[in-house]
Parts: structure tokens; sequence; C-alpha cells
């Protein structure tokens, strides 16, 4: 979901064949990475290495599963002619996209999460966190569905989203609220601190839920940007949760390996897009995990990307209107949002684009794992 905000240049286009290579050299870089990443949070936390109940197997074992299925999803989506509507007004690299197939995300979403229900044997947290990922990839797969049926680049109507996103954001705090202890509504920053936020837990909780989706949502934008920067916050919070939640810990482990298999797809140059059925699902998955384990804080940290993205496009609308002259045309303080559009503008290929925001986001999750 982009700014619907024009550039004023084109971006460059890079060789098709050295795109090519250079988005599998990426993907294969980071999953190489985080596989180390989960051995040695395992090792760290002495945990045996590719046990059960660890990071490392359950990465492994669902990324091979989502990588699997979408041998088989990708050519049925293909098939289907559920083709990407590129929009027009985009950054010019981005037309010979035209007709990818998307919707991803009907494949590696539920294949992480039915892993992680298998893994844990339908733990009670783990159940609740699936159900609202699901419910959130319903509302994505909704407004994909829509854009595919009308053949243009607007699905359900902003409002009815938003309506569904607190709907069952609502549902999942209440359901919190019910089923959690007293200190659910404790929040833990870094070096052991803590601040307990009573009546004010339901409200962050609920904004929480809707703002993290809508952030993932605005960072799918580029070949393998939202699945890689997602799979580093989604394991990076397990490591994190691991000592207290480790049920939750597979959850997140499982889900960054869906992420990875999706990527196998996903790489520049793309065969699949997830759209919103799976960014909308992931940032859902990402702020539920956050809330039960009380690290919300900790969530902000690793989710810096994300909101640096939104931050984006909420300062390129708010310029825009402020600075309208008398004909109500205003000014732009970027050459488009969300800001992975801007750099593109600015010159940066695609792919240079997703190999710093995966460097940016590791050097998040690293801070993150630092300071607790």
């Amino acid at each position: 979901m982009d700014a619907k905000l024009t550039p004023d240049r084109k971006a460059p286009i890079d060789s098709p064949k050295n795109i090519g290579l250079s988005g599998y050299r990426l993907f294969l870089s980071l999953g190489a990475g985080l596989g180390i990443a989960a051995l040695l949070a395992d090792w760290f936390a002495g945990r045996a290495l590719l046990l059960s109940w660890s990071l490392t197997l359950p990465l492994i074992a669902s990324a091979l599963a989502a990588a699997g299925l979408g041998y088989w999803v990708v050519p049925l989506l293909r098939n289907l002619k559920a083709g990407q509507v590129i929009r027009q007004d985009g950054p010019q690299a981005h037309l010979k996209k035209a007709g990818t197939p998307t919707m991803g995300g009907i494949f590696f979403v539920p294949a992480a999460v039915l892993m992680a229900l298998l893994w844990t044997g339908f733990a009670p947290n783990v159940v609740a966190v699936s159900a609202l990922t699901l419910a959130y990839a319903g509302i994505g797969w909704l407004d994909d569905w829509q854009i595919l049926r009308r053949k243009s680049n607007k699905g359900i109507s902003p409002k009815l989203k938003l309506a569904l996103q607190v709907l069952f954001g609502g549902l999942f705090c209440a359901w919190l609220l019910w089923s959690q202890p007293p200190d659910i509504t404790t929040l833990v920053f870094p070096f052991g601190l803590s601040l307990s936020l009573g009546l004010l837990f339901l409200p962050l909780a609920w904004f929480a839920l809707v703002a993290e989706s809508n952030a993932t949502n605005l960072t799918d934008g580029l070949d393998g940007l939202a699945g890689g920067t997602t799979a580093i916050a989604l394991l990076s919070l397990g490591a994190l949760v691991g000592s207290t939640a480790p049920e939750l810990m597979v959850f997140c482990a499982c889900m960054s390996g869906g992420c990875l298999g999706f990527l196998a797809h996903n790489h520049n140059p793309a065969q699949v897009f997830m759209g919103d059925t799976g960014s909308l699902a992931l940032g859902g998955a990402l702020a539920a995990v956050a809330l039960l384990t009380h690290s919300l804080v900790a969530l902000l940290l690793l989710s810096g990307l994300f909101l640096a993205e939104t931050l984006s496009v909420i300062a390129q609308v708010g310029y825009y209107k402020a600075t309208k002259d008398a004909n109500g045309i205003g000014k732009r303080l970027f050459k488009m949002a969300p800001l992975h559009h801007h750099l593109e503008l600015t010159g940066w290929s695609e792919t240079l684009v997703v190999s710093r925001f995966y460097l940016i986001a590791a050097a998040l999750a690293a801070s993150c794992l630092w300071l607790y």
C-alpha cells in the first residue's frame, strides 16, 4: 500500500540478468544468516542444537515446507491469472512486474501457522496468535481479491479495512485481558526496567495490532523487502522471548521460516508477491507475540524500519497538504513515499535498497537483543 503521490523522475532500470543473480544471492545470504543466527541463539541459551523446541529446527522445517508448497501454488496463481496490477504513477521500473502473481500470503502464512500449531501441540497462546494472524491474513485476502476482481490497484475501502483490523484486534485484546494474568499490562524496558500501564494497556495494545499490520503492509513494495525484514524481526523476537515463552519462540521461528520459504519465490526478480494477505498477517503476528510477552518496547526497536516507512508516508501526505497553493497542488517532501520508493528514485537499484534494509534490520535486531 503506497502513498498515492506521483514521482517526479524515473527510477533506473537494471539488467534483468544482474537483478536475478544479485536477488538470488541476497536470498541465499539472508537464509544462511538467519540459520547461523538461530544456531547461535540456541547455543547461547543452552538449548541443544536442532532440538525440536528451539529456533533452528522450526525455522528450517517451516522454510522448506513453505518453499515446497510455493512450487505448487505459484503456478496455480499464474494459471488463475491472479496478476498484480501495477500503479502507473509508481516507479517506471516496476511496470515490467505487471502480471506477476500476487496473494502469495495464501500459501506461506497458513503453512507456517500450521507448522507452529502442530509443533507446540496447539498451545493456547499459539492458538490465539495464530487466530489473529489468520484473521489479518483474511482481511488482506479480501483486499487482494477485490484488486484482482476489479483489475485496479484499489481493493476494499480503507475504512472497511481499518474497521476489520480494529474488530479482530479488539477481540484479541479482550481475550488477552480475560485469559492472561494481571501483569499482562506491564511493559518491559531494557536493563530490567518495567512499567505497569493499567487501563492504558488496552488502547495501546489495540493500536499496536493495527499499526504494526499497516506498517508491514507499507513496507511490502520491493521484491524480497517485506519478507526478508519481517523474517529478521520475527526470529529476533523469538530469540528474545525464548526463555519465558518457548511456545511463542517456536511460533516466531516458524513464521520466520515461512517468510524464508516465500522468499525462495519472491527474491528479485519475484515470481510472486505476498500481497496484503501476507503483509497484514505478518504485522499482526509480530504485535500479538509482543503483547503476550511484555515486549512492545522491544518490538518498537525491532520494527524501526517499518516505523520509518510509515512516518515517511505520514510526512509526505502531511507536507503535501500543508503546502497546497491556490490551485490545490502541494509540494513533496520525498520523491515518492514510502521511503523505499524515494531511494529508488534517487538512483538506488531495487536490490541495493533491499540489501541495505536487511542490514539495518539485522542491526536493529542485534541492538535489541543486546539491550535485553
